[in-house]
């Protein structure tokens, strides 16, 4: 599976895939789903789930600045407070869109 385009239009990140499937999320949602670590958590050795204390989201969070692609398999979103470190495989933006 291959992202082919993508392309902010107003408040939604719109999806082209390899097989002329299209799709649609809104950049609230798509900031929501970040999968992070400081966002989503992380397990440990023991299947224990460690998350930090949940940041309070404000406008400025659902403000996408840039999207860069990362390899031929994820994207990464940097959003206006200055959160980056989320990276959407594509398989998890199928999934995500998925349920739009």
């Amino acid at each position: 599976m291959k992202l082919t385009d993508l392309q902010v239009i107003g408040e939604e990140l719109a999806l082209k895939w390899d097989d002329g499937a299209e799709a649609f999320i809104r950049l609230d949602a798509l900031r929501r789903a970040c999968p992070c670590a400081e966002c989503q958590g992380e397990r440990d050795v023991m299947g224990n789930l460690h998350k930090p204390p949940a940041k309070p989201l404000t406008p400025a969070s659902f403000r996408l600045v840039t999207l860069q692609r990362v390899g031929t398999y994820a994207v990464q979103p940097s959003w206006q407070d200055g959160h980056s470190s989320g990276i959407y495989s594509f398989e998890y933006l199928r999934a995500l869109t998925a349920n739009e």
